[in-house]
């Protein structure tokens, strides 16, 4: 366990968290989620974590587990046509993880998720926080077309708006 993992965790504030993603960026992040789903009958979720706490810290605990975690907390993997995509943005690490489920992961595979997760972190890095999720979102939406293009009359089957914890 990294001390300075730990200290960049607890010196994390939740203004931090507000401050790049305040309510309109919030909603753009949501707009940004149905104009995707409009185009494929996939699910995208995006979840936004300041930092760690408690447990999850101490323990250590990688980005990807966590956002593996969230996958299966939110229910994101019961999806009609195993489609369902997480976009997991761990604030105070800067990390980007997408998780995706069996049917879209066979056909895209770690490493398209991990381009679109580079292209991401190169935004945050920059300070661009609404654009980079809403790149990402779009890549992700382009991979769900080509692959569950829209049926129509499909239904949401998760929220589409973002989780902030």
């Amino acid at each position: 366990m990294g001390v300075r993992r730990i200290g960049r965790h607890l010196l994390e504030h939740r203004w931090r968290l507000r401050r790049q993603f305040p309510p309109h960026v919030l909603a753009a992040i949501e707009r940004a989620i149905k104009a995707g789903e409009a185009m494929h009958s996939g699910q995208v979720r995006f979840v936004v974590e300041g930092a760690l706490d408690g447990a999850p810290l101490f323990r250590d605990q990688p980005a990807r587990e966590r956002a593996v975690d969230l996958f299966s907390h939110l229910r994101i993997w019961d999806t009609a046509h195993n489609n369902g995509v997480l976009i997991y943005l761990l604030l105070a690490d800067r990390d980007v993880e997408i998780v995706a489920d069996r049917g879209i992961d066979a056909k895209v595979g770690a490493e398209g998720w991990e381009k679109i997760c580079v292209e991401m972190e190169k935004d945050f890095r920059a300070g661009s926080f609404q654009s980079g999720v809403i790149k990402g979102i779009e890549a992700v939406s382009r991979l769900l077309a080509a692959h569950f293009p829209a049926q129509g009359g499909g239904r949401n089957e998760l929220p589409d708006a973002p989780v902030v914890i």
